[in-house]
């Protein structure tokens, strides 16, 4: 009972609750503002404690955050496993928030821990106001430098897991994320993260000087003045009038094949009738491309032949271009065993003469869904997950040329559409749109497909161009160059998550027309590297000055 009551009196519970409006920031709750009080009050809840006592309290809120915000792992259709890995991946997760909460009170210029045991607040404030104005304003600007710095290194660590990324709460603020083809998503964790620090500034003022109405402003100010200016920027060139522009209408099918239908070689004739049904259905509106969602075809298309007659006749006899997600093998290049494979996650362009045009092989495998890492060193690392084998990754961007339609696209499978950093590869000055497919149906009815389709929207914004998304049960969609949501599937009872096909008409290229590159196309993440920069300096600066303080104090000079 006492060890409960001091757990209840400690910053523990406060932790806990700051973690959990962070993750209701993200879909599917959803609220985007709480993505900007919430790192401060993550922050607070470690304000006065030492280093190691601070990283706990942040890993407690960590934790908290990404338990809630990837609760979906838990609806994969295997027993035991979702649980692990549920929570190893958020036990991992946590330590980037930890990290980011003793390092940023580590930087302030201040000591914030007084005589008293128990000091109040008041204190506190009365200590982190000592610290002048400009001070308090570059510790803000390189705590979010510092959330940035961190959010790089998950992006692209042990292969990268980028998955909601701050910024990507607020794919709805269309106006403000067209920030985003200068800086990437990360310009909006900065701004973010920027803001609620100097809320936090602006509360020390109130609850130290309340008589003084208006000295809090001061300390929100610089931030306020970004935001509106960027949110007005941004809804200008939303009002740009656009030129005409041809269209391609697409089919995209949603065949909702449950995962477990997916892995049950018994259902495998069932679904893919259901598929081809769902195709002729769509061909009633004339469609110049069918597109099919990752893992929809249950047998490989190259090597299948009934699977192999049925696709390719299908898109002869509708004299109609094809997209499709099917697995695939080649014999591995540098084995003697001729019966030694790799298998690929693959997709295919399908012409309307029925012929295999091309494939691209997926590049960015799902760490434990896709491939084992370390197995070979490390055998045991095969027991973390249910998969049996590994996929091999693709070596190269292929893009889709249709000729005769004078369209060309590029297809991202699965997750690779979360990787800033990754889809300007895909996206040349003639590629007209991008094409992701993806199985989400791993995860029921979750926040998994809309946290997916909030980073798709970033990558539209990036790189200036439309991407189309196929999914096996939601969300099936398009979105604008400006990262507008344009069109979702939705059933007649307006759920996402059911079968049916959304029809789409995706504006084109004019014929010898050349996409302006993005900045951030051109550029790619300087302003993330140039966050990465800062966080350094300030760390090293930070520790040459305590070297400086040990030397000054010792004893024995």
């Amino acid at each position: 009972m006492k060890r409960l009551y001091a757990f209840i009196r400690s910053r523990y519970p406060w932790a806990i609750g700051a973690g959990l409006l962070l993750a209701a920031s993200f879909p599917n709750i959803g609220i985007a503002g709480l993505a900007w009080i919430a790192p401060a009050l993550i922050l607070l809840t470690a304000i006065g404690k030492p280093g190691k006592q601070a990283f706990r309290i942040g890993y407690v809120a960590g934790v908290a955050h990404y338990l809630a915000s990837l609760y979906w792992l838990l609806l994969i259709p295997v027993k035991g496993f979702p649980i692990l890995g549920w929570v190893a991946l958020s036990l991992y997760l946590a330590l980037y928030p930890a990290t980011w909460v003793w390092l940023t009170w580590k930087i302030f210029p201040a000591k914030l821990n007084t005589d008293n045991s128990a000091p109040s607040f008041q204190q506190w404030a009365e200590r982190f106001l000592s610290v002048p104005w400009s001070q308090r304003m570059l510790w803000a600007v390189s705590g979010a430098a510092l959330w940035v710095a961190l959010e790089m290194t998950i992006s692209r660590l042990f292969s990268g897991f980028p998955w909601n990324l701050l910024g990507s709460s607020q794919y709805k603020i269309v106006p403000l994320i067209q920030i985003s083809s200068i800086t990437g998503i990360y310009g909006l964790s900065f701004l973010t993260v920027w803001t609620a620090l100097t809320i936090l500034c602006a509360a020390m003022v109130i609850v130290r000087r309340p008589a003084m109405r208006s000295a809090w402003i001061g300390e929100i100010i610089l931030p306020m003045a970004v935001v509106v200016a960027l949110y007005g920027s941004g809804y200008r060139q939303l009002l740009k009038p656009e030129s005409e522009h041809p269209q391609l209408t697409v089919a995209l099918i949603q065949p909702s094949i449950p995962q477990t239908e997916i892995w049950d070689p018994k259902e495998t004739s069932s679904r893919f009738k259901e598929l081809l049904h769902l195709s002729e259905l769509a061909l009633t509106n004339k469609p110049d491309v069918v597109i099919w969602p990752e893992a929809a075809v249950p047998k490989m298309v190259r090597y299948d032949d009934d699977t192999h007659e049925a696709i390719t006749g299908f898109a002869h006899e509708h004299k109609v271009w094809m997209i499709i997600g099917s697995d695939d093998a080649e014999p591995h290049p540098h084995s003697t065993n001729p019966r030694e494979n790799d298998y690929f996650n693959s997709s295919f362009l399908v012409g309307p003469d029925g012929t295999l045009v091309e494939r691209y092989k997926k590049r960015n495998l799902v760490i434990f869904g896709e491939y084992i890492p370390l197995v070979k060193w490390l055998p045991f690392v095969k027991y973390l997950t249910t998969i049996t084998g590994s996929f091999t990754p693709g070596d190269r961007v292929v893009p889709f040329v249709l000729p005769d339609l004078h369209v060309k696209v590029s297809v991202l499978i699965c997750f690779e559409d979360v990787f800033p950093h990754l889809v300007p590869e895909y996206v040349s000055d003639d590629t007209d749109f991008l094409v992701n497919l993806t199985n989400n149906g791993w995860f029921g009815e979750g926040a998994a497909q809309w946290q997916h389709g909030a980073a798709a929207v970033f990558r539209a914004v990036e790189n200036g161009i439309p991407l189309v998304r196929c999914s096996n049960n939601g969300l099936t969609c398009w979105v604008d160059a400006h990262g507008r949501i344009q069109q979702v599937f939705k059933t007649p009872d307006r759920d996402i998550y059911g079968p049916g096909f959304l029809i789409a008409r995706i504006p084109l290229l004019q014929p010898g027309e050349k996409r302006a590159q993005t900045f951030y196309q051109q550029h790619g993440d300087l302003f993330g590297w140039a966050c990465v920069g800062i966080s350094l300096i300030q760390l090293v600066r930070v520790r040459l000055q305590q070297g400086k303080k040990v030397t000054t104090t010792n004893p024995h000079e």
